[in-house]
C-alpha cells in the first residue's frame, strides 16, 4: 500500500471510519428500532452487543485490511489463496454495491427535503389540522415521482465520484475531516433544541429508564441487528478502510473509538427523537424509516418555531450522513476494480459509478411508475434492500469470523491485535474467542430468526 493510498492522519483515519459506520442506520432505523423494543431496554441490550460482539468483528475486519493490505476479495485470497474463502470477500463487495444503489436514492430525498425546507416549499399551504396527512401526501409525491427524486439522487452521485476521484487523502480522508464534526456539531445543536421542550423529560426517562420485563428474544435478536448494521460489519468497508491504515495503528483503540462515536450518534438521536415526539403527541405513533423521517419529523418542525430553520438543519445532518455512507459503500467496490484491473483510480471510479446511474435509476422508478414490477412480491428498491441488509451481510461477517478464527495462521489476529507486540492475554484471548466461537453462533441465529420470522 503507498503512502497516497493511506490515511494521513489519525483524525482524519478516525473520522473517514466513524463516517463509514454512522449513516441512515443510526439517523433514522436506530429510534424506530428502540421505540418498537422498549425503549430503554432496547438501548442496553444494543450497547452490550456493541461491546460484546461488535468489537471483535470490527477487529475481525480491520486485520484481515490492514494484514494485508488488499481490497475486501484479495484480502482473503492472499492468505488463503488456493482456497474458496474469498467468496465471503465477494459477498461483501456484491452487498455494499446493492446497497449503494438504493442508499444513493435515499441520499438524493434528504437533498430534496433539504433544498424544499430551505425555499419553504416543504412547509406551504400546511395546516394543524390533518398536518400527518399532508406530509404523507408530500412524501409520497416526491418519491413516486418520475424526475423530481431522479434529478437529486444523480447530484449525489456526483458529489461520490468527485470526493472518490480526489484518492483517499485527498478526497475521502479531507471529507471526513470536514462532514464528521459538522455531523457531530448539529446532532448537539438538535438535542440541546429537543431538551429544552416542555416534555422532554418524559421522552428521556422512555429512552434512558428500562423496563425489563419488555426484555424478549426478539428484542435481543433486533438490538444484535442493528448494532452489526450501524457498525456496517459484513459491508467490506471496514476491511477496505482498514488496508489503508498505517502499519503502527492501534487496531483495538481505534475500534473502541470508532463504535464509541457510532453509538454516541444513536444515543444522541434517541435523545433528539424522543423528547420531541412525547412534546407533540406523537409517542403513538409507530416510528418508521422513511416515516419518521419525512413524515413525523417534518410534523414536530412545523410546531416549532423557526421552522425552515430546523428543517434545515436536520436534512443537512442526514445528507451528511448519507453522503458518507454512500462513499465508503463505493470505495468496496473502487477498490476491487482498481486492484484487479491495475487501473488508475479515476478510470476504477468510473467503472464503478457509471453503472450505478442504471441501478439506482430502477430503485427510484420501482416507488413510482416501475411499482408494478414485483420479484417475490416486492419492488426492486425492497428487493435488494431486503436481500442484501438480511441475508448478505450477515453471511459475509460469518464467512469472515471463520476464515479469521479459524483458517488464517494462529499468529495472524494476536500479531495484528497487539501490532506484533506483548499485550495482556485478559485483553486478546476475550476477542478471539468472541471472533471464533460467540459471533458466527450468534449471526447465524440472527438469520435463521429472520427465517422463521420475515
Amino acid at each position: 500500500m503507498t503512502a497516497k493510498n493511506q490515511f494521513g492522519s489519525k483524525i482524519g483515519l478516525i473520522a473517514a471510519t466513524v463516517g463509514s459506520a454512522v449513516g441512515l442506520g443510526n439517523v433514522w432505523r436506530f429510534p424506530a428500532e428502540a421505540q418498537a423494543n422498549g425503549g430503554a431496554a432496547f438501548l442496553l441490550i444494543y450497547i452490550a452487543c456493541v461491546a460484546i460482539l461488535g468489537i471483535p468483528v470490527m477487529l475481525a475486519e480491520f486485520s484481515l485490511g490492514r494484514g494485508t493490505g488488499r481490497d475486501a476479495i484479495a484480502s482473503f485470497q492472499k492468505i488463503a489463496p488456493r482456497k474458496s474463502w474469498w467468496i465471503g470477500g465477494a459477498i461483501a463487495t456484491l452487498a455494499s454495491y446493492l446497497i449503494l444503489s438504493f442508499y444513493l436514492v435515499v441520499a438524493g430525498w434528504t437533498l430534496e427535503y433539504f433544498w424544499e425546507s430551505l425555499t419553504g416549499e416543504l412547509y406551504a399551504g400546511v395546516v394543524s389540522d390533518g398536518m400527518e396527512l399532508n406530509f404523507h401526501h408530500q412524501m409520497e409525491r416526491f418519491i413516486s415521482g418520475s424526475w423530481q427524486p431522479l434529478i437529486a439522487t444523480y447530484v449525489i452521485i456526483a458529489i461520490n465520484i468527485f470526493v472518490l476521484m480526489k484518492g483517499v487523502q485527498k478526497g475521502i480522508e479531507k471529507m471526513s475531516n470536514v462532514m464528521m464534526p459538522l455531523l457531530f456539531i448539529l446532532l448537539v445543536l438538535f438535542c440541546i433544541a429537543s431538551l429544552s421542550l416542555p416534555k422532554a423529560s418524559e421522552g428521556l426517562r422512555y429512552f434512558f429508564s428500562p423496563d425489563f420485563s419488555k426484555i424478549t428474544t426478539e428484542t435481543v435478536i433486533n438490538a444484535l441487528g442493528q448494532a452489526f448494521f450501524s457498525l456496517s460489519l459484513g459491508m467490506g468497508i471496514l476491511i477496505t478502510y482498514s488496508a489503508y491504515y498505517p502499519k503502527k495503528t492501534n487496531l483495538v483503540t481505534t475500534a473502541v473509538t470508532v463504535s464509541t462515536l457510532d453509538l454516541g450518534v444513536a444515543v444522541l438521536m434517541g435523545m433528539i427523537i424522543f423528547p420531541a415526539v412525547m412534546t407533540f403527541g406523537l409517542d403513538g405513533e409507530a416510528l418508521e424509516g422513511a416515516t419518521l423521517v419525512f413524515v413525523t419529523l417534518p410534523e414536530v418542525f412545523a410546531s416549532m418555531p423557526f421552522t425552515r430553520f430546523w428543517s434545515a438543519l436536520f436534512f443537512l445532518l442526514l445528507m451528511v450522513a448519507a453522503v458518507t455512507s454512500t462513499i465508503s459503500l463505493a470505495e468496496v467496490s473502487l477498490a476491487f476494480v482498481a486492484d484487479r484491473l491495475k487501473t488508475s483510480r479515476k478510470k476504477a471510479c468510473l467503472i464503478v459509478m457509471l453503472p450505478l446511474v442504471a441501478l439506482s435509476t430502477l430503485c427510484s422508478l420501482s416507488q413510482g411508475p416501475l411499482s408494478h414490477i414485483r420479484i417475490l412480491s416486492m419492488n426492486i428498491f425492497d428487493l435488494l434492500d431486503t436481500f442484501a441488509t438480511n441475508l448478505m451481510l450477515p453471511a459475509a461477517a460469518i464467512i469472515t469470523c471463520l476464515f479469521i478464527g479459524w483458517i488464517a495462521p494462529k499468529y495472524f489476529f494476536r500479531s495484528e491485535l497487539t501490532n506484533r507486540s506483548r499485550i495482556n492475554r485478559i485483553v486478546v484471548r476475550p476477542i478471539i474467542w468472541a471472533v471464533k466461537y460467540l459471533a458466527p453462533l450468534l449471526i447465524a441465529l440472527i438469520l435463521i430468526a429472520k427465517f422463521l420470522n420475515p
